[in-house]
């Protein structure tokens, strides 16, 4: 059996392929397990700074392995599967890295959760994306949670209430997606966004993810008390003495990531 996700580091960047291609790549328990497995071993490799999460195939992900869910038609099973799904995407969030999904083809689902829960994300000009869970009896609901985190409340609603494919162009007005590209510029172009990032301090880049999402969750007095009290720590910091001192020197500045 071939080994159903893959991994490929290049100058700091880490590459996790999914490989699921006959199933369009559809998170299955073994691919999910596989993925927050390989993430959490990431977490604590200082040689990564970037994370991209890439498919094999036709297709960036489909979603769940429907197949799968029906194989095993009991409540404990189901919570199982949807415990370890929302375990995934709260690992991606919780990242000291940043991650950037690279979409091709379609991204259904807990595809397009997987999409929304990425930091950044790049897609292809002929990527599609939907929540299509209404349309099957099983509404997108774990999906709901990324989803309304990057898009707007009534964009949202309408991708979950109609379950229609949207274009990368629409995609990105929405902000699901950061940049979208052509087909066949879209590995170079994540790369390079992946690599521009990799050049910063990964100290600094790892304060910043935490302190974003944390400060999203609190009422706008707490949110700059939480973050004066950040960049406070931040200034303290060796790669921020090393950054200033390098930009009013005018040299390029040495990260040591303290």
């Amino acid at each position: 059996m071939p080994d159903i996700l893959l991994r490929h580091d290049s100058d700091h960047i880490a590459t996790l392929t999914l490989n699921r291609p006959d199933a369009r790549n559809a998170l299955s328990i073994g691919l999910m397990q596989a993925l927050d497995d390989e993430l959490s071993a990431i977490a604590e490799d200082r040689t990564v700074k970037v994370v991209i999460i890439a498919g094999n195939g036709s297709a960036f992900c489909a979603g769940h392995d429907l197949r799968e869910l029906r194989a095993t038609p009991t409540r404990a099973a189901y919570e199982a599967v949807f415990a370890l799904c929302s375990r995934l995407m709260q690992r991606i969030v919780g990242l000291p890295k940043p991650v950037i999904a690279r979409v091709h083809g379609v991204a259904t689902a807990a595809g397009c959760q997987l999409v929304a829960s990425a930091d950044l994300a790049v897609a292809a000009d002929t990527a599609r994306f939907a929540t299509p869970g209404v349309d099957i009896g099983l509404f997108c609901s774990t999906p709901m949670v990324a989803l309304t985190r990057s898009v707007g409340r009534k964009a949202a609603m309408e991708m979950l209430l109609t379950g229609e494919l949207i274009s990368a162009a629409r995609a990105a007005e929405l902000g699901l997606v950061n940049r979208v590209v052509a087909e066949a510029e879209l590995a170079a172009a994540t790369l390079a966004l992946a690599a521009g990032i990799a050049a910063k301090s990964p100290l600094t880049v790892a304060i910043g993810k935490q302190a974003f999402h944390r400060q999203a969750e609190m009422d706008l007095a707490s949110a700059y008390e939480y973050t004066s009290g950040v960049m406070t720590r931040n200034m303290l910091a060796r790669d921020a003495e090393e950054g200033i001192d390098a930009f009013l020197g005018k040299r390029k500045p040495r990260w040591t990531g303290t």
